[in-house]
């Protein structure tokens, strides 16, 4: 079990550095990062925004950075809506359980499942489009949205900027949808915060799982399990303590009880009524 205190130096571009904050130690030693994977490992949340504005034509290069990510088949089911209009981000905070950093970043991004220009060009030219009801397509929208959005991430940090994806997109699927005009069958995955972030309140890396936890070769094998999440258990406590943050407990358990039942979901245990509510009709 780690039993040294967790401490992170002044931000560092250094190999070792940088794996020592993801993991708390460093599973291997490269030479050398390329500038992808530094931008990549110095990942973190940020929920503190300055006031500075962004660079023109900053959407558009993030959008591009996005639209280069693989998705499935060339189908390109994914949106985005972005949203700087003060009162919107209000009420869309409001709606994600009134988070600040809506707020704050002077840009919001709202990624979309988006299976309704199919649908659109399947009416327009009369072809048959059924599969679109069915699971799987929904799945793919999801999944191509994430990857798009993630893209669009990396491509912020590596520009100097900080994001945070926004969950509470799906506490209130309807209203969000009604706000932003969606069509049926779209549906808003998440949110993304941009902004640069406010120096006088820097955020700082979090630590991850070790990677005994998550890396399978050739078949999955949970016996690293139990070692790697009491290890966790008090890399993330002494995280909370250097970070005064509050927490519920070792992580196990907290992550559990985000879990327990449909009262911990903030309304997203209806999620299936809700997209059919929004014309997905999922079989």
């Amino acid at each position: 079990m780690n039993t040294e205190p967790l401490t992170q130096a002044p931000r560092s571009n250094a190999p070792q550095d940088l794996l020592q904050a993801r993991y708390q130690h460093a599973p291997i030693v490269p030479e050398e990062l390329n500038a992808t994977i530094e931008t990549m490992l110095n990942h973190r949340s940020v929920r503190a925004y300055s006031d500075e504005a962004l660079k023109p034509d900053t959407l558009e290069l993030l959008v591009a950075a996005a639209q280069s990510a693989s998705t499935s088949s060339n189908l390109q089911t994914w949106s985005v809506v972005a949203v700087q209009d003060p009162a919107r981000k209000e009420r869309l905070s409001q709606m994600a359980g009134n988070q600040e950093h809506i707020r704050r970043c002077p840009l919001f991004l709202v990624w979309v499942a988006d299976l309704s220009r199919l649908k659109t060009l399947g009416v327009k030219h009369g072809v048959a489009h059924a599969g679109l009801t069915y699971l799987e397509a929904f799945l793919v929208a999801t999944i191509d949205s994430a990857l798009a959005a993630q893209n669009a991430a990396v491509a912020a940090e590596s520009m100097g900027l900080g994001v945070v994806y926004i969950g509470g997109m799906r506490n209130q699927p309807e209203q969000v949808a009604k706000e932003l005009g969606l069509p049926e069958y779209a549906f808003a995955t998440f949110g993304m915060c941009v902004g640069y972030p406010d120096p006088l309140k820097p955020a700082v890396v979090k630590p991850r799982l070790s990677q005994s936890a998550v890396l399978h070769r050739e078949v999955y094998d949970a016996s690293a399990l139990e070692a790697a999440a009491q290890n966790y258990n008090a890399t993330m406590s002494d995280f909370y303590t250097m970070q005064a943050m509050k927490n519920s407990g070792p992580w196990d358990l907290h992550s559990l009880n985000r879990l327990r039942g449909p009262e911990s979901l903030a309304g997203r245990d209806r999620l299936v009524e809700a997209l059919n509510n929004l014309g997905f009709e999922l079989k």
